[in-house]
């Protein structure tokens, strides 16, 4: 019998997402990765669930509906193997999900990343590994939001415009200066 696999798809913020012919949001790239993966080792897709905009650093596991809502299935035996991208999609924070993911293993699910492979919890070495990924996850979310906030300021110092509506009494006038999509 095929292993029955719960794929979770996340990304941190709403501009990360695509939307499907449904205008229904998608997160295509871990999807596909994910469903690859899956057919080349013989598992079979049960269930797929996506957090849309959802910070793995600043929001905990328990706040997060649709980790929760795995953790529920994971409890009632709906699947063998938890599927990710990679394993920061559970989580980046290092005094929390290493323990998640030692959760689902002791709950009988093993737990997968596209990128990383297993997870697993056999030998002290397995545990310190598990918790270094999530501690350099947790500095990469640190590291983003500095970046961030700097640039930010940045922008304000410069006189620029950072988004949104006008505030009262303005009006935006076209700087000439246009973002790049990527």
């Amino acid at each position: 019998m095929a292993e029955r696999v719960c794929c979770l798809y996340r990304v941190s913020t709403t501009k990360q997402v695509d939307h499907d012919e449904l205008n229904q949001a998608d997160i295509p790239v871990q999807r596909k990765a994910c469903r690859e993966f899956a057919a080349k080792m013989g598992w079979t897709i049960v269930d797929e669930e996506q957090e849309a905009g959802v910070s793995g650093y600043k929001v905990s596991a328990n706040d997060r509906d649709k980790l929760q809502l795995i953790k529920k299935k994971a409890e009632q035996g709906k699947f063998d193997i938890l599927l990710v991208f990679m394993f920061d999609r559970l989580g980046r924070k290092s005094d929390e999900t290493p323990f998640v993911v030692e959760w689902f293993v002791k709950k009988g699910i093993r737990v997968w990343s596209v990128n990383e492979g297993e997870q697993r919890f056999e030998s002290h070495t397995d545990r310190l590994t598990n918790y270094i990924r999530y501690w350099q996850a947790d500095g990469e979310s640190q590291k983003t939001s500095i970046r961030t906030k700097t640039a930010l300021a940045q922008m304000v110092q410069d006189g620029r415009f950072r988004g949104g509506i006008a505030p009262y009494g303005y009006r935006l006038v076209p700087s000439g200066i246009l973002k790049k999509k990527a």
